[in-house]
């Protein structure tokens, strides 16, 4: 799960990392008395979007008076902005920061994530961070400098030390980012964050260190602990389908082919699209209903799957443990006879009740397809959904 940078930084503000005052806006008017309230000369009107690229793609802009931040928030509210990070379909602006605005003398870059390989966590830095940080990490790597952290250890201020040395942080402010970056790994450990990003942590004209952006991630296997963040999700900021499929609490992806794929477990979806790629197809989705999901559950999975029109055949492809295969059998009855797809459907049901799950499929009278192991379903299906195009 992500949140806006404005919710980063109220998150941030507990743990003492300093953050420059700002007021949220979604309206013109508001961004107005945004402005008006904040005072000053400067403001930073910054568009609240998921995505990184924001200030290349149009989406941040600088204003001298709450006027200009009316004008500003006009011009942005309801636009879409397309970056790198957006990909073509771009992100619609709903909200914004406004944020006091000031001369900056240098920016850096200044990231934790987790290392799944090394089992470890990873302080990033670079002094070359903003705008071109993509750019940067491309083309020169050597500007980014990485600290692993065993989390049985924990991070140690000399490692502080060391990474503010190799990014060239003024002597002066060596304490004060040494200070920044310990805050902010308690806020990624306390959490449960699998990203916490600045960029960028800048050094103003006045030689102080001030987080300028945010961006923080969290492992939503670890929300039922922080149930204040889970209340920060922004539905709107999700695709359509893979919401619906969080608030079932499974795992959708949408992919570029024609064959849906509902299975149990990231593992055999991986080997189900690898069938399916073997046999010349290409998957459109993979459906992950795995746990003790009810019928109604599967049903509303079902329908996710049937859901995308690009969507030419459909492999059922389940071998449950915990789940029950005849509660996902009856899901998928349910959702065929109330979305009554024209398209092909091969189902493989092997494990907990598989019995009177295929017994279930069989006589459902919707002329569903059989399969017996992930090879001859996704040969099945693939020959289908051929004869279908050629027919």
């Amino acid at each position: 799960m992500n949140i806006h940078e404005y919710q980063a930084k109220e998150l941030f503000k507990p743990y003492g990392v300093p953050v420059q005052e700002g007021r949220l806006a979604l309206t013109p008017d508001e961004a107005y008395q945004a402005a008006k309230e904040l005072g000053g000369d400067l403001f930073v009107v910054k568009s609240q979007v998921h995505a990184g690229g924001r200030g290349k793609a149009g989406g941040i802009k600088l204003v001298k008076s709450p006027e200009e931040a009316r004008t500003a928030a006009t011009e942005l509210i309801g636009k879409t902005l397309v970056s790198k990070q957006t990909g073509p379909a771009g992100k619609v602006v709903r909200r914004l920061w406004i944020e006091e605005g000031g001369a900056l003398a240098k920016e850096y870059y200044f990231s934790i994530i987790i290392d799944s390989a090394a089992e470890q966590i990873v302080l990033v830095a670079s002094e070359e961070g903003g705008m071109d940080i993509e750019d940067v990490a491309e083309n020169s790597p050597e500007k980014i400098m990485k600290t692993y952290v065993d989390p049985r250890i924990g991070l140690r201020a000399y490692q502080l030390y060391d990474l503010a040395e190799k990014i060239n942080i003024p002597v002066s402010q060596k304490k004060k980012f040494v200070k920044i970056a310990t805050a902010l790994y308690k806020v990624f450990t306390e959490k449960d964050c699998a990203m916490v990003e600045v960029n960028p942590l800048a050094l103003n004209t006045d030689g102080e260190l001030l987080v300028i952006d945010a961006k923080v991630g969290f492992d939503s296997s670890g929300m039922y602990r922080h149930l204040e963040i889970a209340k920060l999700r922004d539905r709107d900021e999700e695709v359509e389908l893979e919401a619906r499929a969080v608030d079932l609490d499974m795992n959708y992806v949408s992919l570029d082919g024609t064959i849906g794929c509902l299975v149990i477990g990231a593992g055999l979806a991986m080997a189900t699209m690898d069938a399916i790629k073997y046999f010349g197809g290409e998957p459109a989705n993979f459906m992950d209903c795995g746990g003790s999901s009810s019928p109604e559950e599967c049903e509303k999975a079902f329908d996710i799957i049937l859901s995308e029109q690009k969507v030419k055949g459909v492999l059922v492809n389940i071998f449950g443990g915990i789940t029950q295969t005849d509660r996902v059998a009856e899901g998928v009855i349910a959702s065929i006879r109330k979305n009554k797809p024209s398209i092909p459907i091969v189902v493989r049901l092997e494990g907990t009740n598989c019995d009177i799950a295929n017994e279930m499929i069989s006589g459902s009278d919707l002329g569903l397809h059989t399969a017996t192991s992930l090879t001859e379903g996704a040969e099945l299906i693939m020959k289908l959904v051929n004869q279908k195009e050629g027919a």
